[in-house]
């Protein structure tokens, strides 16, 4: 294992919807991208190094802070689809630009713990401890070493029982809820919380369902996209209608997109002429530098800055802020 990530990417960039590429570079529109003026005269390899350099030196761009803290629930419980990658790596980018985040890991596996280069060995007060009553946010919260506005509760082993425990505790849905409200977050300055879910639809989903407004559910574009989302879809509408009438899907996310094969777009299309306007234009694709990531401790945003992945979350991590934004203007008008 090397000593440590390189800050160049050697990733080539293939077509990705939602990314700047070849066929955006005209007189009119580059002035107006996200990272600032560029020349129309610049190539496609220069303004992706414009790109990497406002990763690099975190800050230069800024995002929209929302109106009030937003609470967003990562679930979907087919395995292997990015969830928990998704949601390490959008908390990475919204704190590059500007956000103090909050992850809350909820699977006992903790690869978001991993993932943000948080310590979650049995003991380490944890999101299990926080669930049974044990310990408090202000005793669980880390702050993860690549950014003092990355933070995380992470997850143990001890999680893996927790469902068991809390079958016969009283307000069992709420508890993760409720401990949330006590801590009063917003004394933290934090501007979005961040909930990492187990594959599963058991009783720790639930809690995050319950603590949250915001559902945000990555599909990637395989076979089976959609095998078990109409189920998650009937399971948000149960909470909706017992627990969290505020819960809705706001966001979903393409994963493990692989420009060279027409499945791809088969399944993206169709998960947009499924789900709407939700779909982020935004998507990620397949990249070797976001599997690697979790391996050195880290997002692919501090392990690889110029690559695609990095590219693709920052980008998507800017479009959930500015459709925050809109809403927030929109209410405000109404």
């Amino acid at each position: 294992m090397s000593s440590g990530p390189a800050n160049v990417s050697r990733e080539t960039t293939s077509r990705v919807p939602g990314m700047l590429d070849s066929s955006s570079f005209d007189a009119e529109s580059i002035g107006n991208t996200p990272f600032g003026h560029i020349s129309a005269s610049e190539t496609p390899i220069a303004v992706e190094a414009h790109r990497a350099s406002q990763v690099l030196h975190p800050g230069g761009v800024t995002v929209p802070k929302p109106r009030e803290q937003r609470i967003m629930t990562i679930a979907n419980q087919k395995g292997g689809v990015g969830k928990t990658t998704t949601a390490v790596n959008l908390a990475a980018a919204l704190a590059h630009q500007g956000m103090t985040v909050l992850v809350i890991d909820l699977d006992p596996q903790g690869n978001a713990s991993t993932a943000l280069g948080i310590d979650h060995y049995s003991g380490v007060p944890s999101s299990y401890e926080l669930l049974i009553g044990e310990t408090t946010v202000q005793e669980a919260i880390k702050t993860s070493p690549h950014s003092e506005r990355l933070l995380c509760i992470p997850a143990t082993i001890d999680l893996a029982g927790a469902e068991i425990e809390l079958v016969s505790m009283v307000a069992r849905e709420g508890r993760l809820k409720s401990a949330i409200q006590e801590a009063n977050l917003a004394g933290y300055n934090i501007d979005y919380v961040m909930i990492d879910c187990p594959p599963s639809l058991g009783l720790l989903t639930v809690n995050a369902m319950v603590a949250a407004k915001e559902v945000l559910i990555p599909i990637q574009c395989e076979y089976y996209a959609l095998e078990g989302v109409g189920q998650l879809i009937r399971n948000i509408g149960l909470v909706q209608a017992h627990l969290n009438p505020e819960l809705h899907v706001s966001t979903v996310i393409l994963t493990m997109y692989d420009g060279r094969t027409k499945l791809a777009d088969q399944v993206a299309e169709e998960v947009r002429a499924h789900f709407g306007d939700v779909v982020l234009r935004s998507v990620i694709p397949r990249s070797v530098k976001v599997s690697e990531a979790p391996g050195y401790g880290m997002t692919v945003l501090d392990y690889d800055p110029g690559s695609r992945g990095a590219m693709s979350y920052l980008d998507a991590g800017r479009e959930i802020a500015a459709r925050g934004a809109a809403q927030r203007d929109d209410a405000a008008s109404a």
